[in-house]
């Protein structure tokens, strides 16, 4: 009705006018880089279904850590994959665990380099389930002591936030009264406090070597097809003492990014994850789409949709194709 006075093509003639108008940008600021650190000397193992990625041995993480710190990426988050399993996942708070020595070694390599550790248990247990079990359930509140005792022994090795993904119901409050009590107010929490049980995790359980044993995660994940249950999940969180929420996976739950968003006054956090990064690996390297542009595009859309911090494999590439 208004053409031709309107028209909106005027303000998407030159690559400097859409620059001038464009909406949503990101920045390197944005992202927390994720790193698989596993236990043993002179490892770097390429991760098969992740290019670019790898197993570190804390021994060989230096050339990583100087590389992301050139890169001016904020952080990392750390995820472990210990010498021996057992029922209990000991090894995820043991104070000499693979995520407590990780920690004390990229803290003394790059003290401003923020460190956030994945809480759970799932990578330590024999049976992959990320609390305790009893005749093939997953008990919820005894799995909290221990979730609590793996956030409290990350804290106390030097970690700047802790992160719990395991979705046990009261881990965040279970987690924050712990530290409170042991000299750790100041520690943050930003919980995966909406984690779909998906299918795009599958490279990252390659990666962390944490499959279940039995059955899935449907117990204690949400059910993807749930969007009401998110703000029930964020609300309960927040409550509990939640800093910064979380929402995995990214890119299938946009809509549920922009709901949380829309009702908090805290950081909104979203995993962009691994089935989600692989896809484009794998595509871009039959030639069928443009890796960069098909990435910053789908990150875009994150942080378009309300996330305030992005974690994703692509981190580095960001850092670079930005400096480009």
């Amino acid at each position: 009705m208004n053409f031709p006075r309107v028209r909106p093509r005027r303000l998407r003639a030159s690559e400097n006018i859409r620059r001038l108008v464009r909406e949503t940008h990101i920045s390197i600021d944005d992202f927390i880089y994720p790193l698989f650190l596993k236990h043993g000397k002179s490892i770097k193992e390429e991760i098969s279904s992740m290019p670019g990625n790898y197993h570190f041995s804390i021994d060989r993480l230096d050339g990583e850590i100087e590389e992301i710190v050139n890169l001016n990426i904020p952080g990392v988050i750390l995820f472990g994959i210990p010498p021996y399993k057992d029922e209990h996942g000991t090894g995820a708070y043991d104070p000499e665990g693979i995520i407590q020595e990780g920690v004390r070694k990229i803290k003394a390599l790059a003290p401003d380099l923020l460190v956030i550790t994945d809480v759970c248990l799932c990578e330590y247990t024999s049976h992959g389930h990320c609390g305790e079990v009893e005749n093939s359930f997953i008990l919820n509140d005894p799995s909290l002591e221990l979730i609590g005792k793996t956030a409290l022994s990350h804290a106390e090795a030097g970690a700047d936030m802790v992160a719990p993904s395991d979705m046990m119901d009261g881990r965040v409050d279970a987690i924050r009264t712990l530290l409170d009590s042991r000299g750790f107010s100041h520690i943050p929490v930003m919980s995966y406090a909406v984690k779909y049980a998906s299918a795009f995790y599958g490279p990252f359980r390659e990666a962390a070597d944490s499959p279940p044993k039995f059955g899935d995660r449907s117990t204690y994940q949400m059910d993807p097809a749930n969007s009401r249950e998110a703000i029930k999940e964020v609300r309960l969180d927040i409550s509990e003492g939640a800093d910064i929420i979380m929402v995995k996976p990214a890119l299938s739950y946009l809509d549920i990014i922009s709901k949380v968003k829309d009702m908090l006054d805290v950081p909104v956090a979203a995993y962009n994850v691994s089935g989600e990064f692989s896809m484009i690996k794998a595509a871009a390297a039959r030639g069928w789409i443009d890796e960069k542009k098909i990435a910053l595009e789908i990150l875009t859309s994150i942080k378009r949709a309300g996330a305030d911090i992005i974690i994703s494999y692509f981190a580095k590439h960001v850092a670079k194709w930005l400096e480009q």
